[in-house]
């Protein structure tokens, strides 16, 4: 299944709204020890960043590596071309996790945008249900937050610090590391919700083309019974896996939490 990238400009505005994904990234996954880098989070595609992100919003923010840990405080990021940026330098050689997660939003939308919505990102189970309990004609509110990391590699050496749980509502945690592969190898993750496998869990997978946005490539799979997502590079480049899972609410005056996972690194 892939999620649909041509919309009605009568969605636009839904989109833009409603289903930014986002995405921590930097302009190479490669670097040296003790290079001086930037991550940014682009909130929109992989490949353009819509708005930047409120500092009021970004929590837990983490950078591991070997004998390197930073926790980034809110005067450390600054704005530039619609994405949120921070400034860092690399210690020792290894293999690095950066994250960032935010604190929930609330949207509320009427039921034909709510149900686009859901189309739009690929939410079948959750569309089913609503049909089943027959309140697919509902509006819907929805709490939503979004977590997000990237994998990068300094130097030469090959470390486990990407096996690091940051411990966010959802992450992906690669079981194999990504710089040990090639293109046409597989890499696995495991997608945990609250530090459980997540199981039958849609996921997203795609890289940037040249003059081609990222979705327009996008292909997905699901997590197995163990929780366990493979995915195959098909060529070199900056690479992302995506997913959204939502669940109805027990709160009140809401419907449904979801929680956006992304994960980027990159393949020689």
């Amino acid at each position: 299944m892939k999620r649909i990238v041509t919309i009605a400009f009568s969605l636009i505005g839904l989109i833009i709204l409603s289903s930014h994904e986002l995405f921590l990234k930097t302009d190479t996954y490669f670097l040296q020890p003790g290079q001086a880098s930037e991550l940014y989070l682009f909130n929109g595609t992989f490949d353009v960043s819509e708005n930047e992100i409120s500092r009021d919003r970004i929590v837990n923010a983490k950078v591991l590596g070997p004998d390197f840990e930073l926790q980034p405080t809110d005067g450390a990021y600054y704005d530039k071309e619609k994405a949120t940026y921070l400034k860092l330098t690399f210690g020792n050689e290894g293999t690095y996790v950066a994250g960032i997660s935010t604190l929930p939003r609330t949207l509320e939308l009427n039921a034909q945008d709510f149900n686009e919505y859901l189309d739009h990102e690929g939410l079948e189970t959750v569309i089913a249900a609503r049909k089943s309990e027959g309140i697919y004609e509902n509006g819907a509110t929805e709490v939503y937050s979004k977590h997000v990391k990237a994998i990068l590699q300094v130097g030469e050496s090959k470390t486990e610090n990407y096996k690091t749980i940051l411990g966010y509502p959802i992450e992906f945690v690669p079981i194999d590391n990504p710089y040990t592969k090639k293109v046409g190898e597989k890499i696995s993750f495991m997608l945990l919700a609250n530090g459980e496998p997540l199981v039958n869990q849609t996921v997203h997978y795609s890289t940037s083309s040249p003059g081609q946005d990222a979705h327009a490539n996008e292909s997905s799979t699901a997590t197995d019974e163990n929780g366990i997502v493979t995915m195959v590079p098909s060529k070199a480049g900056n690479w992302y896996v995506a997913t959204i899972h939502m669940v109805k609410s027990d709160k009140e005056m809401v419907d449904y939490e979801s929680n956006w996972a992304t994960l980027t690194f990159a393949v020689k």
